[in-house]
């Protein structure tokens, strides 16, 4: 009897053995037996679910009213022939197409316009109010590039001193301002995207949020990346709309394109220098130019033929070249030790970009060396990613979900916990701020 119990527990045993082995061999594993983790791709979040939760809503912006003369008065009687980028709405003049190099520091037209009437289009990051007790950041819209690109044609040009007493009343409003007075313009945005923007008297503005395309040209002391936002230059060759080739690899026969000024200041000494290094390969195209109507032209279609784009330093760390070659889908190639780039918090740049210090852009044949040794798949990977954030750099009337100008408003977003800590400390402050002073 008792072996009888002996066998019969030991066959119950196995039984719930091989039933848990069946269970975990083949009811759990089989559903996922095929399983595989998808790519990094997939898995990246859209910028606008960067941070999870809730969107947020729209940034509230007090525009200031300040008389034409300050930003649409630049743009002449001849804007209003032009073929509109926004036409009829709100009563303000689109940006002329004959401006030329003028649009690639048009930044400030842009954000001004995105707070017109119609000019917020679905995902907007601001909306305007019209009291400025509402209003999370005031925005300042004088056209301080256009008003350097316009008056004057060069710094000793007796017309720059409009420039400087444009800057003069500009401050003197801004100084009248209640909101001004209680922040010390912390919480304003001023856009001063040409380097040489609001040459005269930008230190008088230095506690505001300003809006640059880098800080190759601002002392620490006035502009920086903890403070002041990033923007893109405004592209001026076309976007490649159409840009779906079967092999897009092989439709594009040059390895390395470069197409603008070669003689440069500062930083942009490395051009001469690389048109030295690069003009025994037959597969790169390296060309001295002006950025004429054809020249433009020329460029898009170098770009839109070429594997990868180089950007060289200029004068400044930047230049319009790599938003020209990410709007044409071309890989950037970027050779600027000192170089900031846009929305670098929420766009990693080495995915569809490659960077070289000038030490190695100047050691013959490594640069091109490096080129010839990335495969098609990664190079194809590279394309695909500039097509999907292209987007980000298109600036127009009325704005649309995650373009340049929500982009710009969203940084612009991520600086104002620094800013209203500024303002709400010397707000209490009996002494002077006693955390600056060196210890």
């Amino acid at each position: 009897m008792a072996n009888t119990k002996a066998i019969a527990s030991v066959a119950a045993l196995l039984f719930l053995l091989v039933s848990f082995s069946v269970f975990f061999s083949s009811d759990l594993r089989s559903p996922f037996s095929s399983f595989s983790l998808p790519s990094s791709a997939s898995l990246r979040p859209r910028c606008s679910d960067i941070g999870g939760g809730a969107r947020p809503p729209p940034l509230r912006v007090f525009m200031y009213d300040l008389p034409r003369r300050f930003n649409l008065g630049m743009l002449g009687r001849g804007a209003h022939r032009e073929v509109p980028a926004a036409e009829g709405v709100g009563g303000f003049p689109p940006w002329p197409k004959t401006s030329g190099l003028k649009k690639q520091h048009s930044v400030e037209y842009w954000m001004m316009v995105s707070l017109m009437p119609g000019g917020s289009g679905e995902g907007a990051e601001a909306v305007r109010v019209l009291d400025g007790e509402e209003a999370d950041v005031f925005f300042v819209p004088f056209f301080s590039s256009l008003s350097f690109n316009t008056h004057g044609h060069n710094m000793t040009d007796p017309d720059t001193e409009i420039d400087r007493q444009l800057q003069i009343d500009l401050l003197d409003i801004l100084r009248k301002s209640k909101y001004w007075e209680r922040s010390a313009g912390r919480d304003h945005v001023i856009p001063m995207h040409h380097p040489n923007a609001f040459r005269f008297l930008r230190d008088q503005v230095n506690a505001s949020i300003l809006v640059v395309a880098d800080f190759g040209r601002y002392p620490r002391n006035l502009a920086f990346l903890g403070k002041d936002v990033v923007g893109p230059y405004v592209h001026v060759v076309d976007s490649y709309l159409e840009d779906d080739p079967p092999d897009p690899f092989e439709t594009r026969p040059t390895l390395l394109f470069f197409r603008g000024r070669t003689v440069r200041k500062d930083e942009g000494i490395v051009r001469s220098k690389l048109a030295k290094i690069l003009k025994e390969y037959d597969d790169v195209l390296y060309e001295d130019s002006f950025a004429t109507g054809e020249g433009i032209k020329a460029s898009s279609q170098g770009m839109r033929s070429s594997k990868f784009c180089l950007h060289p330093a200029g004068d400044t760390p930047s230049s319009c070249r790599l938003f020209d070659a990410i709007v044409s889908h071309c890989v950037p190639v970027i050779v600027s030790d000192r170089i900031e780039l846009p929305f670098e918090d929420e766009i990693d740049y080495s995915e569809f970009s490659l960077f070289f210090s000038a030490e190695e852009a100047l050691r013959p044949g490594y640069m091109v060396g490096q080129l010839r040794q990335i495969q098609k798949e990664r190079w194809i990977l590279m394309w695909r990613r500039l097509k999907n954030i292209s987007h980000h750099y298109e600036f127009q009337y009325p704005t649309r979900e995650e373009d340049a100008v929500n982009m710009i408003w969203r940084q612009i977003r991520h600086k104002l916990p620094a800013a209203n800590l500024a303002v709400h400390r010397n707000r209490r402050l009996k002494i002077p701020d006693w955390w600056s002073k060196k210890r």
